[in-house]
């Protein structure tokens, strides 16, 4: 569990690809049973679905900018074939979203997989080396709680 006080209050957007689904709908359980485990209000965690991971660019804007959320998670899967439309798919996710992150005040959190196969993805969506997902919801609890850190002086 993470220390962050209480998160019942905030609202956090979980933006997940269907491509890969076996995948992906692992790490949203994960991620949507970390953020309950935490303290958040199941109320306060919208899910929305996007085709691929190249759609989470889009879908997490969107999410910025129509939503009052306090923290958007991006998850997906992106597994090596036998053509650069990996490299391509993965360098556009990875500074599409890393882009949101610099320049948008809210928290974007990049819980996608970029893995040579299946079972590497497997081993990280509730494998041998834990789910990502929970660790893409625990992000996301501090960096939202981060700006607690940052209140306004009081006018004295």
């Amino acid at each position: 569990m993470v220390n962050a006080g209480s998160i019942d209050h905030l609202h956090f957007t979980l933006v997940v690809a269907t491509w890969n689904r076996e995948v992906t709908l692992a790490l949203e359980t994960g991620c949507v049973e970390t953020l309950l485990a935490n303290g958040a209000s199941r109320k306060n965690i919208t899910v929305v679905y996007v085709p691929g991971s190249w759609e989470l660019i889009s879908g997490a804007t969107q999410a910025l900018r129509y939503s009052d959320t306090h923290a958007v998670i991006c998850i997906g899967a992106v597994i090596r074939g036998d053509t650069p439309h990996f490299e391509y798919i993965c360098q556009g996710v990875t500074v599409g979203l890393a882009q949101l992150c610099a320049t948008q005040a809210v928290p974007v959190i990049f819980g996608v997989l970029t893995v040579d196969n299946l079972q590497q993805a497997l081993d990280r969506c509730g494998g041998i080396h834990g789910n990502k997902g929970d660790e893409a919801a625990s992000t996301a609890i501090q960096m939202a709680m981060l700006k607690t850190a940052f209140k306004e002086p009081s006018a004295e």
